[in-house]
């Protein structure tokens, strides 16, 4: 039978597109800074928020599970986003879904429980600088004001008609993090450094 093990290092969908990200971002001259944040694990739960899993299972992660709609919890080398009612998309550092997976496992301990390994469905592209909200404002429907969608906030949403979830950093100064599809990774790219470009 063959080996079906993969050999090959993971490979970005952006990959090719960070010299040109990299290079949007000194044409700015400090405006934005545009880059991708390759590979983070991204791991998707689902369980009841009022039954004795959430509780352990944040225990277990260190971080609670946001309760909130469209908020963030994290630490240092974690990130919990409240997509749904009972749905969560944790996102920590490259490398680390297996882990996250068992540990949510563990601590469930046999209460109902959905744990999925999206890490290789979407990519995430950084969008910071002072005029981020600006850029970002162009493609989305949502009011990017500090006010509506300050740090700490997420949402479900589409930019430039490309389905994302948005994610605004805890220091306004660190921007935003815009989890796009692998699929539509490219496209959104374009869009962005076509934006990019009022701000040279």
């Amino acid at each position: 039978m063959a080996d079906t093990v993969l050999t090959a290092p993971p490979r970005s969908p952006l990959a090719h597109a960070r010299p040109r990200l990299a290079a949007a971002t000194r044409a700015s001259r400090g405006a934005l800074r545009l880059a991708e944040l390759p590979l983070l694990a991204q791991v998707d739960v689902r369980l009841d928020p009022k039954g004795a899993a959430a509780d352990a299972v944040g225990l277990a992660l260190g971080l609670p599970l946001p309760l909130e709609p469209d908020t963030v919890v994290r630490t240092a080398d974690l990130a919990a986003l409240w997509l749904g009612p009972d749905q969560w998309l944790l996102i920590g550092q490259p490398g680390t879904q297996r882990d996250l997976e068992s540990r949510v496992r563990a601590a469930a301990a046999g209460e109902p429980v959905s744990v999925t390994d999206v890490s290789a469905q979407r990519t995430t592209v950084l969008v910071a600088g002072p005029r981020a909200r600006d850029l970002l404002a162009h493609g989305c429907s949502l009011d990017l004001h500090p006010r509506a969608f300050g740090p700490g906030r997420c949402a479900q949403t589409t930019l430039a008609r490309a389905q994302v979830v948005l994610v605004a950093r805890d220091e306004p100064r660190a921007g935003f993090w815009v989890l796009v599809r692998s699929s539509f990774a490219g496209y959104l790219t374009d869009w962005l450094l076509d934006a990019a470009t009022e701000y040279r």
